[in-house]
């Protein structure tokens, strides 16, 4: 598992004219897990809850802002939080798919007044705050009017961060869906990050969840 704080970045504060708030999906259920009634979330790395280690990634990074995304198993996965400097957002409608829980969370974000999302899923264990820290350094770099998306060995894959003109359309999102058709009628440019293989990881079965280290919970 690698360091939570292994950033290779300058410290979380540096001024920055460009404000960026990660966007923590951990709302989902689980529904690949099978009927073993576990949550992928709750899953244990180096003695972690994973949706835990998530934040802690995300709190090491140079954003200026967690936002976590909760809904089944909310009390749970609140707990597994406890003493984390993040803000909860708990999306009611989250049974609807992931599309609710982008929603909800980029809405937060609009009325907090940030300039860009980070979108991070909570069930990928490889990532590291560094890798965080390259994309919101690519979308700093920028006027501010450009996605940034990870890519892993030429492949696209997550996290990816989506600007505030954006906001309004992803706001509206319903159902299973991710921000793909809203990225590709904007018309943006999209920057490429590439950070190797922590960007296509992601644990949705039992099997993943134990190949990649971690150790299943009830």
């Amino acid at each position: 598992m690698p360091d939570p704080g292994d950033s290779g970045q300058p410290p979380k504060g540096r001024p920055s004219a460009l404000r960026v708030l990660v966007v923590l999906l951990a709302a989902g259920r689980s529904s690949r897990m099978g009927k073993t009634g576990t949550s992928k979330l709750l899953a244990e790395f180096d003695g972690i809850a994973l949706v835990r280690h998530s934040a802690q990634v995300a709190l090491g990074s140079t954003a200026d802002d967690v936002i976590v995304v909760t809904g089944h198993r909310r009390l749970e996965i609140e707990a597994a939080l406890d003493g984390l400097g993040v803000e909860r957002v708990e999306n009611s409608l989250y049974e609807s798919g992931m599309g609710t829980s982008i929603a909800a969370g980029v809405s937060r974000c609009l009325a907090r007044g940030a300039d860009a999302v980070l979108v991070m899923l909570a069930d990928m264990p490889r990532l590291t705050s560094g890798d965080l820290n390259q994309l919101i350094a690519a979308f700093r770099s920028t006027e501010g009017d450009v996605v940034v998306r990870a890519f892993g060995n030429g492949k696209p894959g997550n996290p990816v961060i989506l600007p505030k003109s954006l906001f309004e359309a992803i706001a509206q999102l319903e159902g299973d869906v991710g921000a793909r058709r809203v990225i590709e009628a904007s018309g943006l440019p999209v920057v490429q990050v590439e950070i190797g293989r922590a960007a296509l990881l992601d644990v949705d079965t039992p099997e993943a969840v134990r190949a990649a280290g971690g150790t299943l919970k009830t």
